[in-house]
């Protein structure tokens, strides 16, 4: 076990040997530390937080009561191998909150980007990818081996079925299941999760130029009524677009892919 002298750990907690804690960390009353564990310069772990498995946490993660992280994969094929679960910098962990470790065959890695809010009783899933300033809305399900891009948001009560990849900036309605591929930047609502249109708020919220909403709109339009399947849309956008923020979008649907996509109604 090693203990940064600077770190505050509440006599109650159990900080199991093994267990690397770093610089400035606060540990609460009754919170579990496992001996595989590994938390960066100032994070904080409020009560009766669990954090076990080969688990390694970043600068300034906060995590709060009641959290399981690193615990095994809900895989009934996961026999105990050795896997890992990677939380990046600046995350807020909300209560009850569940991120498992990964399985031999998705890549054994689950990962967690920096700067996400993950609120109450979300669950990321083994090998699942998220990316940077994610935010999981309450009760939030994140299956196994999905890949969520940056600045995504994914409304309460909502599932994503697994292998399923929300390209960035996507965001997500309240009690949608997402079933399949959403594109970067798309707007899904509806209980089976139906691409409605783009993430226009979010876009101008983050500064997005006036041309490239214009160019992301063409291109929307294109891709719901052009001639061909959508893939051949796809495709001939990619020849013609001159556009970073629509050559995202091209690129994620002619990448490989799992599932099939949800297209524009």
């Amino acid at each position: 076990m090693s203990v940064d002298p600077s770190a505050k750990v509440h006599p109650s907690a159990v900080v199991e040997e093994g267990a690397v804690i770093g610089p400035d960390c606060q540990i609460g009353p009754f919170a579990v530390i496992g001996p595989e564990v590994t938390l960066g310069r100032g994070v904080v772990v409020k009560s009766h937080a669990v954090l076990t498995g080969w688990t390694d946490i970043g600068d300034e993660t906060v995590i709060y009561p009641f959290a399981s992280v690193g615990e095994v994969p809900q895989d009934l094929k996961f026999k105990g191998e050795r896997t890992r679960l990677i939380v990046g910098k600046r995350n807020r962990i909300r209560e009850g909150a569940t991120l498992n470790t990964g399985t031999e065959g998705g890549g054994g890695v689950t990962r967690v980007g920096d700067d996400c809010l993950l609120m109450t009783g979300a669950h990321v899933g083994h090998d699942s990818q998220i990316g940077d300033r994610v935010i999981l809305v309450n009760q939030v399900a994140i299956a196994g081996h999905c890949h969520i891009g940056d600045d995504v948001i994914v409304g309460g009560l909502s599932g994503v079925h697994q292998w399923v990849r929300i390209g960035k900036g996507a965001i997500i309605g309240a009690v949608t299941m997402v079933a399949n591929d959403v594109v970067p930047y798309g707007l899904v609502q509806a209980p089976r999760g139906e691409l409605e249109g783009l993430n226009l708020v979010g876009l101008k919220r983050r500064g997005v130029e006036r041309s490239e909403i214009t160019a992301l709109r063409a291109a929307y339009q294109m891709l719901a009524q052009g001639e061909g399947t959508f893939m051949d849309r796809a495709r001939r956008l990619s020849e013609e677009t001159d556009s970073a923020h629509v050559r995202e979008i091209t690129d994620f649907i002619l990448a490989a892919s799992d599932r099939s996509f949800l297209t524009p109604k």
